[in-house]
């Protein structure tokens, strides 16, 4: 019962830094400066897709709570796609776009 709380508390925190990091301002909008200042090069464009930084996210905390090499490789991934869920069921659906076409 103690390692499912871990995997939740990991997944929920997982979440969380990566939707920090990717759609938030911040106070003062620290956040939203330093992905400004990251650009278009590799750490910028990490920034910009919330999946691929959750991997790099989940892995710290996959080292951390796995206690072997595989146990630790699986849990990277779960939790990386633990978080992916929490974004695509917590995410608003996208607006309606009209186009009207030019006579």
């Amino acid at each position: 019962m103690m390692r499912f709380y871990w995997l939740v508390l990991a997944v929920l925190a997982v979440w969380r830094v990566t939707h920090l990091l990717y759609a938030e301002d911040g106070p003062w909008k620290l956040l939203a400066k330093f992905r400004g200042r990251l650009g278009e090069g590799f750490l910028g464009g990490l920034l910009d897709c919330f999946y691929c930084l959750s991997l790099w996210i989940a892995a710290p905390f996959a080292f951390y709570l796995g206690e072997s090499a595989g146990e630790q490789f699986l849990l990277w991934l779960a939790l990386s796609g633990g978080a992916s869920l929490l974004e695509r069921t917590s995410r608003r659906p996208d607006e309606a776009t009209y186009f009207e076409e030019e006579e």
